[in-house]
């Protein structure tokens, strides 16, 4: 496209193969996923035999699975070489499913973390597509942003299962999941500081049910669950009992910054169709492109991505070092979710009525801008932690608790 150039002064500049492979990742989602959206919004039948062709094309492409491990069958690409495709990966939704990577985040944790019974049993499967997961933390009428009052239990049987009971919601891809991780309190009260833990649970057990979905902004894939008495194994206890939290906080550091990736990848796909649309449609004075105020907003979004996407990568070299990313992190995550939402909304001004209808990827890209700030905590949790943290390194005198 002729803004994607937009992407190779502003990031670490990569290899001459990852370059490579950067465009074949971009050129597979544009001609491959874009034009099987509408399929993949619409969920069903339809969906998923449209899901197990992109599969193939991906693995017959050589393109599968590219940041999970090679051992698993995946392409054993290290983050900070992922972290360069995944933003064109991610200029479609469906982009990290349609090639594999969208269980980075589950993969990452049980193999750091699960016991070797569920390595065995679960990774295999999980990186070849065969299997899909799920992660259930937040519970309604329960903040999201404050885990320890999370109210789901999880008692332990005298024979060392765990019985499970509790409510989850905005639960992603629950409906076709086939594994989903639940925190939940093994011991304490809830408030409790200590006392969580996370459990890996079949969606096929007695006890497990989807009670509704829940539309964001009119958009499918999230749900509401319910688990009555679930039962599962000791061993599907990931990490130790009581060490939920920490376990949470590496996988929230990772899946921010993907996130953001992915949010660079959709924000220049919407400055793409409003360059585009300003540069062919013409009124009875010219071109759009000519006129001062749609300059002003190509301008004002371009100066949005460009200043977001080194953010964005400080936090990836930090996680891909294993340095302490919270604040990089925290300002990437509200830099890109407020990026996504004004580039795409100077991107429907510049369309016009068309920027609203369904002949453009736009109003689908606006609402994930708009979800953006608050997926993964909103940006008011993000920039009191930032700020908190930055205003102890000047003495604790001047943060106010609360």
């Amino acid at each position: 496209m002729a803004g994607s150039r937009t992407t190779d002064d502003a990031a670490p500049q990569p290899s001459g193969e990852l370059t490579e492979l950067r465009e074949r990742v971009g050129r597979f989602i544009r001609t491959r996923v874009i034009p099987q959206e509408p399929v993949l919004d619409a969920g069903g039948p339809a969906a998923v035999a449209a899901l197990q062709e992109l599969h193939a094309h991906a693995r017959a492409d050589g393109l599968w699975a590219l940041p999970l491990p090679a051992e698993l069958g995946g392409g054993g690409l290290p983050f900070s070489a992922y972290a360069q495709l995944a933003e064109a990966e991610g200029a479609s939704d469906h982009g990290p499913a349609a090639l594999g990577s969208a269980p980075l985040l589950d993969v990452t944790m049980l193999a750091r973390h699960a016991g070797s019974r569920i390595r065995e049993r679960y990774l295999e499967p999980l990186v070849a597509g065969e299997i899909r997961t799920c992660y259930a933390m937040t519970e309604p009428d329960v903040p999201g942003t404050d885990p320890f009052l999370t109210g789901t239990r999880a008692e332990r049987e005298v024979d060392g299962t765990w019985r499970i009971t509790g409510r989850k919601w905005f639960t992603s891809g629950a409906a076709t999941a086939d594994l989903v991780t639940v925190l939940a309190r093994t011991s304490g009260a809830p408030g409790d500081r200590g006392g969580l833990s996370l459990l890996l649970v079949p969606t096929d057990s007695p006890g497990f049910r989807i009670v509704r979905e829940l539309p964001v902004l009119g958009a499918a894939g999230q749900y509401e669950i319910e688990l009555d008495g679930v039962g599962v194994s000791g061993d599907h206890l990931i990490g130790a009992e009581g060490g939920a939290l920490a376990i949470a906080g590496e996988r929230l550091a990772l899946g921010r910054t993907l996130r953001c990736l992915r949010w660079l990848g959709q924000a220049q796909r919407a400055f793409d169709l409003m360059c585009e649309r300003a540069a062919t449609r013409n009124g009875s004075r010219g071109p759009l492109a000519g006129h001062q105020l749609v300059q002003q907003h190509v301008f004002d979004a371009l100066l949005a991505l460009r200043t977001t996407r080194p953010l964005v990568h400080e936090a990836v070299a930090l996680i891909a070092a294993g340095q302490d990313a919270r604040t990089e992190v925290g300002l990437a995550k509200v830099a890109a979710a407020r990026m996504l939402q004004q580039v795409t909304d100077s991107a429907i001004q510049v369309h016009g009525a068309a920027g609203l209808g369904p002949d453009t990827a736009l109003p689908a890209l606006f609402r994930g801008g708009r979800a953006a700030r608050i997926l993964d905590g909103p940006d008011e949790l993000h920039i009191t932690a930032v700020a908190r943290r930055i205003l102890r390194g000047y003495g604790p005198s001047v943060v106010t608790p609360g």
